[in-house]
């Protein structure tokens, strides 16, 4: 089983290819017209009066190589099969269709594949008269005694200088001085958790153990030079930046990219971020580019940080506005900022006082919907996202907290009822702390009116429902809390009535084959059936503990 988007593997990157073109913002890509096995991306405006600037390599590292395809960086992509170099003629068709009398300069990452074939058609190239320079870049510095480091995600920072200079007419010589300089001063590590899914590869044994990363990742999915004993965020990146700092020069400002390997979330993009800010290389950084996928290794669940010395051209071209999809505009960084709000304080004022009978009350509740945390958990889990337990028994602890510390209203339930309130709106998340919120707000400001507590827990019920859309019978709590609190009030001190009346409610919903609110309202009827609602089963449990005396 494929965990892979595609038609048939022998297509893939052709079609990447021509998705790509479809979806460029500028409209100034085109595919070389030659033999079907050569796939060659070039700049519908190219200018054969300035240096050609050409690179490619395998597939799979989108966007790179097609997507930094035009004005101010690449002129030309050579794009090979998954993970696979092209081939000399391929790499030979591409010069022969950009390169003019200022000749071209070929960019290659540092694998064997690629130094070959790019380099038997370099000369080749010369040997036809055409002017052609190649720079290999190997950036990755995992293996720091290795000869041959591997070229990966800053190759794409030397194709933005190369591409700046070229761009404005430079002659090859300036252009591949440049594009050196920055070689040399670029400095890549990687990272991830899990490797890449191959098209038409079946699920195989994991690699990767959890609780562990492998550090040194190339882009090919292949084995990290080292394997480290975490996956939290702060350690990996303090780890990262440390390996990176001993390879920069003591002094020199800074451009830093954070790049995606493929498969890592948004959200996590921003929180290692985060953490690169927390260290101390974040000092020297005059500039960052991404988080955002630059260079990948398809869906590899890893990043990568490259690091680049600033110098006043260096900086100049990445600075540089180009018209390519995949380029990233750098940022300086800058501190969080922090807004005042103007919102007024709806915090409820009060005074701690005590009562025995409530505070019994209070604990049997809290220590019950505590103690079901895991229980509800594995219910939901069957009809929703499983976290029903847990958050029941977040606002619960914190109840629990302020009546352990007697910080709580007890000879007061008006005012308990309104703190409770405010108090599961702060700690619960989702639907479920909003609809008790707006249960014990209501009902503690009919309580505030004279009503006496059954009369109020109903009104807030009505509020509950009126806000929230369900209803008795949609396969919610309120299967259970309606008959318990009609039961409640027609005879206020019968507790035992109610439970029997909110476990029969929730007995219910076992029977229910559809939902009508809630997430569950989008399952089907045999994930329904046979299993109970977990906030139905909470309410019954509640009642029963308020029964026990």
């Amino acid at each position: 089983m494929s965990q892979f988007f595609f038609n048939q593997r022998a297509n893939l990157v052709n079609e990447v290819i021509e998705g790509t073109i479809i979806a460029s913002p500028w409209n100034n890509l085109a595919r070389l017209e030659s033999d079907p096995a050569i796939r060659v991306v070039v700049r519908r405006d190219l200018d054969k009066n300035n240096v050609a600037v050409i690179s490619g390599g395998g597939s799979g590292h989108e966007p790179a190589h097609a997507g930094f395809v035009g004005k101010g960086m690449l002129t030309a992509a050579v794009c090979g099969d998954l993970f696979a170099s092209p081939s000399v003629d391929a790499v030979l068709t591409a010069i022969q269709a950009v390169t003019g009398d200022a000749g071209c300069l070929l960019i290659v990452k540092n694998y064997t594949g690629d130094r070959l074939n790019f380099g038997l058609a370099a000369e080749k190239a010369r040997r036809m008269g055409y002017n052609v320079e190649m720079l290999i870049v190997g950036d990755d510095i995992s293996l720091p005694d290795n000869k041959h480091p591997r070229g990966i995600a800053g190759t794409i920072l030397v194709h933005k200088v190369a591409g700046y200079f070229a761009e404005r007419g430079h002659n090859l010589a300036t252009v591949l001085r440049e594009a050196q300089y920055a070689a040399r001063h670029t400095f890549s590590l990687g990272l991830a958790l899990s490797s890449c899914h191959l098209p038409q590869d079946a699920e195989t044994t994991p690699r990767h153990h959890p609780d562990q990363a492998e550090l040194g990742m190339g882009i090919h999915g292949e084995p990290g030079a080292s394997v480290i004993a975490t996956q939290n965020s702060a350690e990996i990146v303090t780890l990262m930046v440390e390996k990176l700092s001993a390879a920069l020069p003591e002094t020199g400002r800074l451009a830093v990219m954070i790049n995606n390997l493929g498969g890592v979330s948004i959200a996590e993009m921003a929180i290692l971020t985060r953490e690169l800010a927390n260290t101390a290389l974040h000092q020297r950084i005059d500039w960052l580019i991404g988080p955002a996928s630059l260079v990948t290794a398809l869906d590899m669940k890893g990043f990568s940080l490259t690091a680049i010395v600033l110098e006043e051209s260096i900086e100049k071209a990445l600075l540089s506005a180009v018209e390519t999809a995949g380029w990233q505009t750098p940022v300086q960084p800058r501190a969080v900022s922090v807004m005042p709000s103007s919102l007024r304080s709806t915090r409820v004022e009060f005074a701690p006082s005590e009562n025995s009978e409530v505070a019994g009350y209070v604990e049997r509740v809290t220590g019950t919907l505590s103690g079901l945390e895991a229980d509800l958990n594995a219910l939901d889990a069957k009809v929703g996202d499983g976290d029903t337990g847990s958050t029941f028994a977040a606002g619960a602890r914190d109840i629990a907290d302020l009546l352990q510390r007697r910080q709580l209203p007890l000879a007061n339930l008006a005012t308990l009822f309104a703190l409770i309130g405010e108090r599961l709106t702060v700690v619960m998340g989702g639907s479920s702390g909003v609809l008790m919120s707006i249960f014990f707000t209501a009902a503690g400001q009919k309580l505030e009116q004279g009503a006496s507590v059954a009369e109020a827990l109903n009104a807030g019920l009505a509020q509950m429902k009126f806000y929230g859309g369900a209803d008795e019978g949609d396969r919610t709590m309120i299967d259970a809390l309606q008959p318990a609190l009609t039961a409640l009030l027609a005879e206020p001190d019968n507790l035992q009535a109610a439970f029997a009346a909110a476990q029969a409610g929730a007995d219910r919903t076992l029977h229910a084959s559809k939902a009508g609110a809630g997430r569950a309202s989008y399952l089907n009827s045999d994930s329904l059936r046979g299993n109970m609602d977990p906030g139905a089963h909470a309410v019954a449990m509640v009642f029963k503990a308020l029964a026990q005396k």
